[in-house]
């Protein structure tokens, strides 16, 4: 008997679902068989707005968990709408990868360095907003396509010449790409998307075998699953979907959870940041097993009600200080 374990096709999602495959399979004692599955975004062309959200990555692999084609599906968690979806858990989210965005440029070049006018691509609102607030002479290009495509326009020749990209550090180092980079970017300059950086083990809701809870066990971490529930819960409550400009980044620490976010306006002109802080219940992060809601997870553990409520008051100052004025809201991922 195995774990079938579904996944986009792309080599990304191909390569961070084996990583996660492999350290389930070694507590499980079974084989992880993954299950390509392609999804309507990996199909289409356009950007993720005008094709309907983050959403088109994750609705192909939904259904074949809720067909029984596989037993769990795994994705990046800031593709994940917030919203739920029934007969679905959020069994386990492994430890996050640094979240912070990557810059990589021709000739070694940095966001002070690039030329006046310089094309920088990226297929994000976020990053957008982000770059052009510190660079507003920057041309900005939209692009999609895979980390190696986007890669390949900053490199001489290329039919469709770019100065520079911006990407994930976290999709850089699954792919073994890091020495495309020629700066990271701090979240003062590039505020990360929420999740970014981590990844989501969606499971039916139903008991599972004992094989995948074992699995699933030896994935889970605690803390991210703490920070990204408070990250994902300010997106939820600002009824936010791709096309808003938001950061926003969760620090668990022993007895609190702290969350830091950033509103742009979609030509990055203005910006409005806000941090809250919650207290830990019972004082300490703590640990244990738990049954993860259909939602956000965990809620019944402190620290994830904490990094819960981290959001929806991290929501009501940002939308009090003119948030939705700000950047196009009212439209849940």
């Amino acid at each position: 008997m195995s774990i079938r374990v579904g996944t986009r096709a792309s080599a990304l999602a191909v390569a961070q679902t084996r990583m996660t495959a492999d350290a389930m399979s070694a507590v499980a004692g079974v084989p992880v068989e993954l299950v390509r599955i392609e999804s309507d975004g990996d199909r289409m062309r356009g950007s993720l707005a005008s094709l309907g959200g983050t959403g088109v990555f994750v609705s192909a692999l939904r259904d074949a968990l809720l067909a029984g084609h596989c037993d769990a599906i795994v994705h990046s968690l800031k593709d994940l709408p917030t919203a739920p979806v029934e007969g679905l858990l959020l069994g386990a989210v492994p430890q996050r990868e640094d979240p912070r965005d990557a810059l990589c440029a021709r000739d070694g070049l940095t966001l002070a360095t690039l030329p006046v006018g310089a094309r920088v691509g990226t297929g994000s609102p976020r990053r957008r907003a982000a770059l052009l607030a510190v660079r507003p002479d920057l041309e900005i290009v939209d692009i999609r396509g895979n980390i190696d495509t986007r890669l390949r326009r900053v490199l001489p020749g290329s039919a469709s010449p770019l100065d520079a990209i911006v990407l994930a550090l976290s999709g850089l180092r699954r792919l073994g790409r890091v020495d495309a980079i020629t700066e990271l970017l701090g979240f003062d300059v590039s505020p990360h998307a929420p999740g970014q950086g981590a990844l989501a083990i969606e499971v039916r809701d139903e008991e599972p075998s004992e094989q995948l809870r074992a699995a699933l066990a030896a994935v889970e971490h605690l803390p991210t699953r703490a920070a990204i529930t408070a990250e994902r819960s300010l997106l939820a409550a600002l009824e936010a979907g791709c096309a808003a400009p938001i950061g926003a980044s969760a620090l668990v620490e022993t007895d609190r959870v702290v969350l830091h976010g950033v509103v742009f306006a979609t030509d990055g002109t203005a910006s409005l940041v806000r941090e809250v802080a919650e207290p830990v219940d019972n004082g300490s992060v703590g640990g244990g097993r738990h049954r993860a809601d259909s939602q956000y997870g965990g809620r019944e553990l402190p620290v994830v009600e904490a990094a819960f409520r981290c959001g929806s008051l991290l929501a009501d100052a940002l939308l009090g200080a003119g948030a939705a004025e700000l950047a196009p809201l009212g439209a849940p991922s």
